[in-house]
């Protein structure tokens, strides 16, 4: 069901489970913080086990306390930094899986590095490789969006600009007859 929902345009509330200890975690947020456009991003961190065979429990219990303030949010990120392929046995469950593949949000990940893919990873909206890459995915989300409205607003513009100008016309047309 995840790869049913799309990325809302505005996706500026996000939900992150995340140790908030993890490198992975820091690298997320300094690069929402600190991007180019200078858009602003509301991060709320559920923290969660993301390593050892707590993984499955802590995630679905940040799960959990995100669907219950579902409306708060725009999108769900489970991020991890990289390890060892045996550390992201915690992400191959069934139970985590069925638990995002149902999610109500859009769900993107970004754990372990390129080479790592877990059972989470492909049942998430999208993946990718790090926590920064992630970030990186949230920001283009939202300058595309705005690069659309500021486009639309430019056209509006031109669009009024031209109104004005013929109606500016018709009037000294009207007042020279007059």
């Amino acid at each position: 069901l995840q790869k049913e929902l799309t990325l809302p345009l505005f996706a500026q509330r996000v939900a992150v489970v995340s140790s908030e200890q993890a490198a992975g975690y820091g690298d997320f947020l300094r690069q929402l913080q600190d991007n180019d456009a200078g858009l602003c991003f509301d991060v709320q961190l559920f923290p969660a086990v993301m390593q050892g065979e707590k993984v499955e429990q802590s995630v679905i219990n940040a799960l959990n306390q995100i669907n219950d303030q579902v409306d708060k949010f725009d999108v769900v990120v489970i991020i991890r930094g990289g390890g060892a392929t045996s550390d992201l046995s915690g992400f191959d469950t069934l139970s985590l899986a069925e638990n995002v593949a149902n999610f109500p949000l859009p769900i993107i990940t970004g754990i372990g590095q390129e080479r790592d893919e877990s059972v989470l990873d492909m049942v998430s909206l999208q993946r990718f490789k790090t926590p920064t890459a992630a970030a990186a995915y949230l920001i283009d989300n939202l300058a595309d969006t705005l690069a659309r409205i500021n486009d639309v607003q430019s056209e509006m513009v031109q669009i009024v600009r031209h109104c004005m100008e013929r109606q500016k016309n018709r009037f000294v047309r009207v007042s020279s007859k007059i």
